[in-house]
């Protein structure tokens, strides 16, 4: 036996290899063309609001929601939740790291503000949910 490799471990050194030189000639071969006009097509410009479609997935995305805010305003031993992070700051200025500290009270911040956001979204869901029984759920 001339060759300590298996037959599986060769094949894929065969396709390292062969990669390998399709990645160093590649470009070169690509470096001379000109950009052309993107292949994707234009879309039509949408005829209706997509009524809908947001009345069908609003009981989705409601539970969604429902669960990412019960993760924000969960306790200390929530992971994700507001509380938790709150947490690890007190730790880190505690504990006098105070590039932590900074990194984690910006953490902190923006997690604070998705909650309000989030909020608002469920409020406007709410609404949505409203017109669209109204509505046939989009359909009139």
């Amino acid at each position: 036996m001339n060759n300590p490799l298996s037959p599986r471990r060769r094949a894929a050194a065969a396709a390292l290899a062969a990669t390998a030189v399709l990645t160093v000639t590649a470009p070169s071969a690509f470096a001379d063309s000109t950009p052309s006009a993107s292949p994707r097509t234009t879309a039509k410009a949408p005829t209706t609001d997509g009524a809908k479609g947001i009345c069908k997935r609003a009981p989705k995305a409601a539970k969604r929601l429902d669960r990412a805010l019960d993760r924000l305003n969960g306790g200390v031993n929530t992971v994700g939740s507001v509380a938790r992070l709150q947490q690890r700051v007190d730790n880190a200025k505690k504990e006098g790291h105070t590039a932590i500290e900074t990194y984690l009270n910006d953490k902190l911040t923006h997690r604070k503000g998705l909650v309000t956001t989030l909020q608002q979204r469920q409020k406007d869901l709410k609404d949505v949910a409203a017109w669209c029984e109204a509505n046939n759920n989009g359909t009139k």
